[in-house]
């Protein structure tokens, strides 16, 4: 059975089968999908990796209520490094998102509440067992993967004791010629709050490698003075020899950052984004993006990936419909793919299919109609967010609804009959059901 024809979260093992046959080691199969922007020390990272089973993390702060396209990079270095058989931490930042990150912001992040926080993560968390394995043992002999939170450690903290045992070892005049305090000491300023993030990440860094072992932390290229203080703090504190490593923050072809779409992040939880969108805005990337994306969002050998992508213009829908199976059954299972794509043959092939049932269907009480303008309707389905934005894409000629331009949004909504299919731009669908 070839690539093509297994299930796509299936096609893994064949990746890491043809690297190892290549003689590569994991930092090789990193290097060689792109994942790789910086590394603190190469030839000592890679002779880790080849004395034993190395323990590395990534910090995920939960100031948001899912993991969205920009983590899956991530994701997939930790779920790659496990079939490699070394053992990865997935480290909630319930403790560090009290702090706020101020890497790449000009300004202050809102504060977030702990209750907020505690949300967050409890939606968060069944999104790392799509990647990896718990449990141990699922690609041979793997050993488990950990879910940690660093609020578990870091809110226990007493104030003074951790300003004489860590925050000796930092230098204030350093730490101000990194670009990301500099930058917002010149631009909108910087409080003292974010000024302490960097010391509370790299105090994870170091409870790590006392209590796992941890020897390597991956994360956004933004994240690479972070994780270096951390590699200096262990080395100082400890005299322990650890490693950073960060892949690049991705932007596409038209220069918007990756996991944007009409403005919206692309989450992984299916409430945010269902899998029909996920799955459309895969097959629907940039040609010029295709193949930079089947390496580092899928496990495709790369064999498979130099066949999909040797061709161009319309032959290269083959390769946008491999990735988007390959993302979304990743993120989403594979029965949800399969939905995703049954809608997708409904409405995209000729004719739209209303009646079929995989189509994403947002259900609208009978009761509800008297006072629903057809404004309303499009935000009930989660086309745009607001009565300007529909007042503005009507204005377009960007809705539909049964195929019938919408040209003035403050209208009542009348169906004609108990379901209708509405339509943002050219690719984006939804029916909405009357019901009761």
């Amino acid at each position: 059975m070839t690539a093509a024809q297994r299930a796509p979260a299936e096609t893994a093992s064949d990746a890491i089968a043809e690297a190892r046959a290549a003689g590569m080691g994991p930092l090789e199969y990193l290097q060689s999908r792109g994942y790789v922007q910086d590394v603190s020390d190469p030839e000592g990272l890679r002779e880790a990796f080849a004395s034993g089973v190395v323990t590395l993390y990534q910090g995920f702060d939960p100031t948001g209520p899912s993991l969205h396209v920009g983590h899956m990079l991530g994701l997939m270095m930790l779920a790659a490094l496990q079939r490699f058989g070394h053992r990865p931490i997935a480290l909630g930042g319930g403790g560090t998102a009290l702090v706020g990150d101020p890497s790449g912001k000009t300004a202050t992040r809102a504060i977030t509440s702990e209750e907020d926080i505690r949300a967050n993560l409890q939606r968060i968390l069944p999104q790392f067992a799509r990647y990896l394995d718990f449990a141990g043992g699922r690609w041979g002999s793997n050993p488990p993967a950990l879910l940690l939170n660093n609020a578990d450690w870091l809110l226990d903290l007493r104030y003074i004791p951790f300003l004489r045992d860590i925050g000796r070892h930092f230098s204030v005049n350093e730490m101000l010629t990194a670009e990301t305090y500099r930058t917002r000491l010149e631009t909108t300023g910087l409080n003292f709050v974010e000024f302490n993030y960097r010391l509370v990440q790299a105090y994870d860094y170091l409870h790590l490698f006392r209590t796992e072992g941890c020897t390597l932390q991956i994360g956004g290229s933004d994240q690479w003075g972070n994780i270096v203080a951390g590699v200096e703090l262990v080395r100082r504190a400890e005299g322990g020899r650890v490693f950073a490593l960060v892949c690049p923050l991705l932007t596409t072809a038209s220069g918007q950052k990756m996991g944007k779409s009409e403005g919206n992040s692309i989450w992984l939880d299916p409430e945010l984004t269902s899998p029909f969108d996920f799955y459309q805005y895969w097959i629907n990337v940039d040609d010029a993006d295709v193949e930079r994306l089947l390496w580092l969002y899928t496990f495709l050998p790369g064999e498979r990936i130099r066949e999909l992508t040797s061709v161009g213009g319309e032959a290269l829908r083959e390769a946008k419909q491999a990735l988007a199976r390959e993302v979304t059954s990743l993120a989403h299972g594979e029965e949800a793919m399969r939905q995703a794509e049954a809608a997708s043959r409904a409405l995209f092939s000729g004719t739209p299919d209303i009646d079929d049932p995989n189509i994403p269907t947002t259900e609208i009480p009978a009761a509800d109609l008297g006072q629903l303008t057809m404004a309303d309707l499009f935000i009930r389905a989660g086309l745009v967010s607001s009565r300007g934005e529909a007042r503005r894409k009507a204005a377009e000629g960007a809705l539909s609804i049964d195929g019938e331009r919408v040209t003035d949004v403050d209208v009542p909504f009348q169906p004609a009959r108990d379901e209708a299919l509405l339509r943002f731009g050219k690719k984006r669908y939804r029916r909405v059901r009357i019901t009761g």
